[in-house]
């Protein structure tokens, strides 16, 4: 069977085919704006949105994102990633193996809570837009989502923080654009429903924390869960790059995670002698 010759030049042009940039001598492109029609015009936060959505948000949109952005830079260096970026820059490695070293902490566990709370509001979304009531709809996925052995919902509580300070100003912002009707769903009536819906199985208020609100804003935004993650991991980089550099300007060398003269706990056998085996 005769087969078609492939150009080896377009076969390599198909190799990384994307639609984000367009590139050649003199010329770069993001989903078709010229880079120097962008500079000075878009902001950062808009350039996140346009490189991963394809278009440029609206200025409501836009300040959203942006607010729940900088919402989670930092937390402090009890947070694991923003200790590591420390301990790493005083193992006199650079600033970028601090940043990535502390940005690979950020899984499911350290920084994925966004993820799987934007997961629950979508599974709840999808049975309204069924038409199912509001209050039945959180109910049967959160007794769902207990039933398969699930002890807490994520988004919700804080161990520092009776109440997140960041919470409140955050739910807000999204009160508004949805009022200027620059989102989609209905994920702060879901996100307030299910902290409703939580102190009535609990009798005790479990407030929704920074990451209830931003998955509520990514959601309503229009971003997949899985971006929620992303995302954060770009807010969170800031206070790690900060810290990397706070701590790169001290002369502590090898900072280990427990002050100097402190020892751990050992729970193992006791001290013994090889010949008595």
């Amino acid at each position: 069977m005769h087969h078609a010759h492939i150009d080896p030049k377009e076969q390599a042009a198909q190799w990384w085919a994307t639609n984000i940039i367009k590139m050649s001598p003199g010329v770069i492109q993001f989903h078709g704006y010229p880079i120097q029609d962008l500079i000075g015009q878009l902001s950062f936060t808009s350039m996140i949105w346009l490189m991963l959505r394809g278009d440029t948000p609206t200025a409501t949109q836009e300040s959203l994102l942006s607010a729940a952005l900088m919402a989670g830079v930092d937390h402090g260096p009890q947070a694991p990633s923003i200790a590591i970026a420390r301990m790493a820059i005083s193992c006199g490695v650079g600033i970028n193996n601090a940043m990535s070293s502390a940005t690979n902490v950020l899984g499911d566990v350290h920084g994925g809570a966004g993820e799987q709370c934007l997961e629950l509001f979508q599974c709840i979304q999808k049975r309204l837009d069924q038409k199912q009531p509001l209050e039945d709809a959180i109910q049967l996925e959160l007794e769902a989502f207990f039933a398969q052995g699930n002890k807490y919902v994520p988004g919700y509580g804080h161990r520092f923080h009776p109440i997140d300070p960041r919470s409140q100003p955050l739910m807000k912002l999204l009160q508004d654009a949805e009022q200027a009707q620059a989102t989609v769903g209905n994920y702060r009536a879901i996100a307030l429903g299910v902290e409703h819906y939580l102190y009535t199985k609990k009798s005790r208020r479990i407030p929704i924390n920074i990451d209830g609100a931003t998955a509520a804003i990514y959601g309503a935004l229009g971003f997949p869960p899985a971006l929620c993650r992303g995302l954060f991991v770009l807010s969170r980089s800031v206070g790690i790059l900060a810290h990397a550099w706070e701590q790169s300007q001290s002369s502590t060398r090898n900072k280990g995670p427990i002050p100097k003269g402190w020892l751990w706990s050992y729970t193992g056998t006791d001290t013994r002698d090889l010949e008595d085996e």
